[in-house]
């Protein structure tokens, strides 16, 4: 059966020990500045030097590919406030453009995640766990509130600048590897290989 083609960006599983995520995260600011709307599962970066007023560092979209840094993915959205408050069912269900907002980061250098692969650069191999590659960004959709970043397949590769460590296919029943090399649309588990947090050089 084809593997449904539902990006949902990086979702956070559980960490390396096996132990389940919990959903923690911590709360970042995206300035009104920032004019691209955010998602579930958008990978993020800090803003270097820059918070809003009350000291929470300022982070945007991070960049697909080029040895871009990601410090986490957006889990959640809360309300502007002090402090800030849940948002309630009748606020969007993603960041809109040039809006500030309160986002929550699953920041963990140590969390592994769910992509789906794309389908543009050839499947990925079954055995591609160990190896590295970026991700390709994409549109989020304002209904169900989600990211549309997935791995890009082409840059399976051992280099160590590719943006994420693919771990092993997600092992569920509705994600086919049965098709040779894998099936179109495939889940991994993935950890970030860029993250923030360990590049030694600050940002």
């Amino acid at each position: 059966m084809p593997n449904a083609n539902i990006p949902r960006g990086i979702m956070p599983v559980r960490y390396r020990s096996g132990a389940m995520y919990n959903g923690a995260a911590n709360i970042y600011n995206v300035p009104a500045s920032f004019a691209t709307a955010l998602f579930i599962g958008d990978p993020v970066i800090g803003v270097t030097n820059t918070s809003d007023a009350n000291g929470i560092p300022n982070v945007t979209i991070a960049t697909a590919g080029g040895g871009a840094f990601i410090l986490g993915a957006v889990v959640g959205f809360v309300a502007a406030g002090e402090p800030p408050v849940a948002r309630t069912r009748d606020m969007s269900v993603f960041r809109a453009a040039s809006t500030q907002s309160y986002v929550l980061v699953a920041d963990d250098p140590d969390l592994l995640f769910e992509v789906q692969e794309d389908s543009v650069g050839g499947n990925m191999v079954m055995g591609a766990g160990g190896r590295n590659a970026d991700l390709i960004a994409g549109t989020g959709n304002q209904n169900t509130g989600y990211s549309g970043w997935m791995l890009d397949s082409s840059t399976l590769n051992t280099t160590n600048t590719l943006q994420m460590r693919v771990m092993r296919p997600v092992e569920r029943s509705d994600n086919d590897l049965a098709t040779s090399p894998t099936a179109t649309n495939a889940k991994w588990l993935v950890s970030i290989n860029l993250h923030s947090v360990r590049n030694l050089t600050g940002v």
